[in-house]
């Protein structure tokens, strides 16, 4: 089994920053892809970023410019600095891995439990 722990959330004013953070453990060979999504009440959860192992990188085009996502191999771990924030951004923020348990089997999907982001004056 496969944990994803986020953490960084949090209030910001408008203009401000917050860095969050996924931390994945468990039964890990590798992980292909790590990212983030967001999901604002009522709204249908979106993709904000994505990386790949190899530093393929995507942006959701509200975030391009304000967002950076980036990862650390070593500790399984995916960051997303978010710097400008508007109050547009607030949402919950959830953490999304593909790992691979060993060499012989297939990747799954996991999900973290989310991190409210609120960016309000």
């Amino acid at each position: 089994q496969v944990q994803l722990v986020e953490s960084g959330g949090g209030l910001v004013q408008p203009g401000g920053s917050l860095r969050l953070s996924c931390a994945a453990s468990g039964s890990i060979f590798s992980i292909n892809v790590m990212g983030w999504y967001r999901q604002a009440p009522g709204e249908q959860r979106e993709l904000v970023a994505r990386i790949t192992s190899d530093g393929s990188i995507y942006y959701l085009d509200f975030v391009k410019g304000r967002y950076t996502i980036s990862r650390d191999n070593a500790k399984n771990t995916v960051y997303l600095q978010m710097n400008s924030l508007k109050p547009e951004d607030t949402a919950v923020y959830y953490c999304n891995a593909d790992v691979r348990p060993n060499p012989s089997r297939r990747s799954n999907n996991y999900w973290g439990q989310g991190t409210q982001v609120t960016v309000s004056s």
